[in-house]
């Protein structure tokens, strides 16, 4: 493998961690607010990003490549109200989602089919993953200064299955 497709896909690994730490803080967040529906949604989310980091781990030891790991910067303590803490999240989804474009662009240039096969998912999880925020964020667009219908969200939102 490439010295810096491995070090992209390394650095990748980090900023799933990252993320995953965002939305750990982000659940925390909720939960102490009794909003515990969004927390269970945002500890689902962290659960995800855990799972990605693991699949491009597993990718590089598949390929026989050690990989070197970097200390995970914590994410920011004070996050708002719901609707500004999602569109946080939408934000960081869409630099994820650069980063993977960043990092598919760099394995087609270096000629490393292996890796576009697996970022191809990677590609395919992040429009979804963009949905799915988005979605979030529309809907409490909507919610506006109803407190009634930020706790029926907040219920809908708990109903989210957990990451396998």
């Amino acid at each position: 493998m490439d010295d810096a497709v491995r070090k992209a896909i390394e650095a990748q690994i980090n900023h799933e961690f990252h993320a995953a730490y965002l939305y750990l803080a982000m659940a925390g967040h909720f939960k102490v607010q009794s909003l515990d529906g969004f927390g269970q949604w945002m500890l689902t989310q962290a659960q995800e990003e855990v799972g990605h980091a693991m699949r491009l781990f597993d990718f590089l030891v598949r390929r026989g490549v050690p990989a070197k790991l970097s200390d995970v910067a914590g994410p920011v303590a004070e996050f708002g109200e719901p609707l500004s803490i999602f569109q946080q999240a939408l934000e960081h989804e869409m630099k994820v989602s650069a980063l993977i474009a960043s990092l598919y662009e760099l394995a087609v240039e270096k000629k490393d089919h292996p890796t576009q096969l697996e970022l191809q998912w990677f590609v395919t999880e992040q429009v979804e993953e963009e949905v799915l925020v988005g979605n979030v964020v529309e809907q409490l667009g909507m919610v506006g200064d109803s407190r009634a219908a930020l706790l029926m969200l907040d219920q809908k939102l708990g109903t989210r299955a957990t990451a396998k």
